[in-house]
């Protein structure tokens, strides 16, 4: 479907999700961390910026980090109603490898196509299409109470610096929906993450004189025999009813400078995926355990294991009036009273760990993400749009 650039933008202007995320998809906003040349979210920034603006919000675009922005708009309080915020990022992951072009914004097969379309300018299409629907029942006073705050973030595909201002901000509200795409399943609870780094010191010698080196990479493999154990005890474990269990795996491993020499040294980064309520502490003394028990086994053992990123699982209840006034306003649209879990980490658990409940609800296929082929359905995007309209102003006036 082709439509001029002067419709594309009136009708974008006026709300339209299709549009909107067509015209965002249009507009480079790659994360400069992650691909060089990246063009990062400043000029989608403004775009959303002007949009809302227009639409009667308080905007503020706030730079984050050097060339990285954030735009956080206010509907503007209203009695002592409750305040809602709606968030997505702004960033995406590079368009090396992509089998089609990245930024036409095209309309094919009922899908838009595009880097971000799934991941996630669509889930910001819905965003902005209900912020400006909120604001015309506003002025027909059909919308009389409680604030709309959007605030679109910078990085999440990297280190979430746009979610941490935001947060820091100390900003308080009475819930949020992040729109990542969930094919339009509320999404209550996701897994966090710590990222394990050990490093294991051998003895460089020639490959012939056994008698003088020391295989830093051969210890490295005998640590990674021996978390079969943990692994066997994760899976005999405890359960979380949407997200199943913790799970761990070896990221990365590098030792050695060539095949005839004992490598002297070799770097290992492992992952550990969490459940909500699982500390930090205890995760990191699980992989320090087997490590303790294997130098009991090897005395010739020289390694070091350290904690490294670590981001937090959380949940919202699906007994709280976010998950159940969503869940209403799905229905009341059409769609089945869907709930999973979200596996990946997300930058709800910013806003859960600050008191603010999210859950994460939005158009496209987590599966859609990043990949070669990258696009939303045209069908998502509109329910999406009518179901989160319909849930800002049942939440909001309630």
């Amino acid at each position: 479907m082709n439509v001029s650039p002067a419709s594309l933008k009136k009708r974008s202007e006026s709300g339209d999700p299709v549009d909107l995320c067509r015209a965002m998809v249009a507009i480079p906003s790659v994360n400069p961390l992650l691909e060089e040349g990246g063009a990062g979210e400043e000029a989608l920034a403004r775009l959303c910026g002007g949009w809302l603006e227009m639409w009667g919000y308080q905007v503020e675009l706030v730079e984050v980090a050097p060339g990285r922005w954030n735009v956080v708009a206010r509907s503007g309080e209203q009695s002592d109603g409750r305040r809602l915020v709606l968030n997505g990022h702004l960033d995406t992951v590079g368009v090396k490898g992509m089998a089609h072009d990245p930024f036409e914004g095209a309309v094919r097969d009922e899908k838009v196509w595009g880097r971000g379309a799934c991941d996630m300018k669509g889930g910001l299409a819905i965003i902005l299409a209900a912020a400006a629907e909120f604001m015309k029942l506003r002025e027909t006073d059909r919308h009389g109470s409680g604030e709309l705050v959007v605030a679109l973030t910078a990085d999440e595909e990297h280190a979430s610096v746009g979610m941490q201002a935001f947060v820091e901000g100390g900003l308080e509200a009475d819930g949020a929906i992040v729109c990542e795409p969930t094919n339009l399943t509320v999404m209550p609870a996701h897994k966090g993450f710590l990222w394990l780094d050990a490093t294991f010191k051998g003895k460089a010698a020639h490959g012939s004189r056994p008698d003088e080196g020391v295989d830093a990479i051969l210890h490295a493999g005998r640590f990674l025999a021996k978390l079969e154990g943990l692994e066997k005890k994760l899976g005999a474990g405890q359960t979380h009813p949407l997200l199943g269990k913790p799970s761990f795996h070896a990221g990365t491993i590098r030792g050695g400078s060539a095949p005839s020499v004992y490598p002297h040294e070799c770097e290992l980064v492992m992952e550990r995926r969490t459940l909500p309520g699982e500390e930090k502490e205890r995760v990191f003394r699980e992989f320090q355990k087997v490590l303790e028990d294997l130098e009991g086994e090897m005395p010739d053992l020289d390694a070091d294991l350290r904690p490294g990123l670590y981001r937090p699982g959380t949940e919202v209840p699906e007994s709280s009036i976010l998950v159940r006034t969503l869940l209403d306003s799905m229905e009341k649209e059409g769609l089945p009273r869907t709930v999973q879990g979200m596996t990946a980490w997300v930058d709800a658990a910013f806003l859960n760990e600050a008191g603010i409940p999210a859950v994460c609800f939005g158009p496209g296929s987590i599966a859609h993400a990043h990949s070669a082929e990258e696009w939303v359905l045209v069908e998502e995007l509109e329910a999406g749009a009518r179901v989160i309209s319909r849930f800002v102003g049942e939440f909001l006036s309630a």
